[in-house]
């Protein structure tokens, strides 16, 4: 059989069904394979089995006009027939901050009774360089099979931006590093054909440090200018007047934005994996452990502002009730890994605030017992309204013009003036 395109039909694996795997598999359908799908959350599966995405990048109308194609399961046996497996398990961090490889190693487990000669093997979980060649390959090779020479193993960072339209899988360059020549041969063959360009780099290694460094970027960038923010807090001046009038230089300035602080399944985490790793090189990376600490302290930073706000209204904070105005980690999606909206809501708690949220895009936050009211209803008795995230057509005028005081947490009132308004 053949695709739409006339290639050979391929049957492809997918160990992982959530933000960055069910993508893969839809991606691998819409382009004429057939997939298998495993993930270890049997609701999930269910799901995906009716056509019910729970990506939102994936509506299930998308999903339903391939779900002929995609035989989503529990059962990794179901993967020994596949030409190739990718695996898109969380890769995220221990309590103590540290490398949690715990999905990752129990799918590699999986996977390595069921891997025949011939296969190819792709990880895309973020992770620290070494983590392919040095945990991945050798809980495979338990099979009895070798890589690179019985079967083809290689790494491919997901770069998936949850809630964008303009750049998608098809359109983002795709790195990949192979163990060995031959097993990059294969990979590019693969992921030619769901991505227009391919970018081909010595092995894993530069595949797993490329994918840190582009998140690091972004972490230590924000770092400085929440740390400015902080710091035109304490002078009296506008930082976003400032960041306006140093965005107009046309070279060498790249425009970042202060915030409450970082959330999703990368920035959060990726720093950590890094730091970590040159840990065990003796290398210190101190600029890149200080930008996490001053991301992770803008929550902290954040409630001390609106105490500060509501104290020039003669208002403490105990008994006060604060209305959140979006709770997920970025406009436009309902995603709440790593929010710093949570962390804000349970400060503000435990100092005695009654704490009310709106999100078109939340529903409900079962871990902190709240439920998203609409507007009017938080803005109606609210004596303070906190902009943590601005989702796609917030009424901002309407929330300056009724609430008694706003915070702004994310600058997007920045075309009003108003004497209740107080941005960070």
């Amino acid at each position: 059989m053949s695709s739409p395109d006339g290639k050979p039909t391929k049957r492809v694996g997918v160990v992982g069904l959530g933000y960055v795997g069910l993508p893969l598999a839809v991606a691998f359908a819409e382009a004429g394979h057939d997939v298998v799908g495993i993930d270890t959350d049997a609701r999930r599966v269910a799901g995906v089995v009716a056509g019910e995405s729970h990506v939102e990048d994936i509506t299930s109308e998308r999903l339903r006009a391939v779900i002929g194609r995609i035989a989503a399961t529990t059962d990794y046996d179901r993967l020994a027939d596949c030409d190739a497996v990718l695996i898109a398990v969380p890769t995220p961090l221990t309590i103590n901050r540290e490398p949690d490889l715990g999905p990752l190693l129990s799918s590699a487990r999986a996977l390595a009774r069921v891997v025949r000669e011939g296969q190819l093997v792709v990880l895309e979980s973020t992770t620290y360089p070494g983590t392919t060649r040095e945990q991945l390959v050798p809980l495979l090779e338990e099979s009895g099979l070798a890589a690179g020479r019985d079967f083809n193993v290689a790494f491919s960072p997901e770069r998936v931006d949850p809630g964008r339209t303009d750049h998608t899988l098809r359109t983002t360059p795709k790195i990949v590093g192979g163990l060995t020549p031959a097993c990059l041969e294969r990979a590019v063959e693969l992921y030619d054909l769901v991505c227009d360009e391919i970018v081909e780099v010595s092995s894993p290694e530069p595949a797993e440090l490329a994918k840190l460094l582009e998140n690091v970027f972004r972490s230590v960038n924000i770092a400085l200018v929440n740390e400015l923010a902080m710091l035109c807090d304490r002078m009296g001046i506008d930082v976003w007047e400032v960041i306006d009038a140093a965005s107009t230089k046309p070279y060498g300035f790249m425009r970042f934005e202060p915030g409450p602080g970082m959330g999703g399944h990368c920035l959060p985490v990726d720093p950590f994996y890094l730091s970590w790793k040159a840990r065990e090189y003796g290398q210190p990376t101190e600029f890149i452990e200080l930008a996490g600490e001053v991301n992770q302290r803008m929550p902290e930073f954040c409630v001390a502002r609106i105490a500060r706000a509501l104290n020039d209204h003669s208002k403490p904070v105990r008994g006060s009730r604060i209305a959140i105005v979006g709770v997920s980690y970025k406009a436009g999606v309902g995603d709440l890994r790593e929010s710093p909206a949570l962390r804000i809501m349970r400060l503000l708690e435990d100092d005695g605030a009654v704490i009310s949220y709106h999100d078109d895009y939340v529903a409900e936050i079962p871990e902190l017992d709240h439920v998203s009211e609409p507007l009017d209803a938080v803005l109606a008795d609210a004596d303070v309204a906190v902009i943590v995230t601005a989702h796609p057509g917030l009424d901002l005028d309407r929330i300056v013009a009724t609430a008694p005081l706003v915070v702004d947490f994310r600058g997007v009132t920045r075309h009003i003036e108003s004497p209740n308004l107080v941005r960070l």
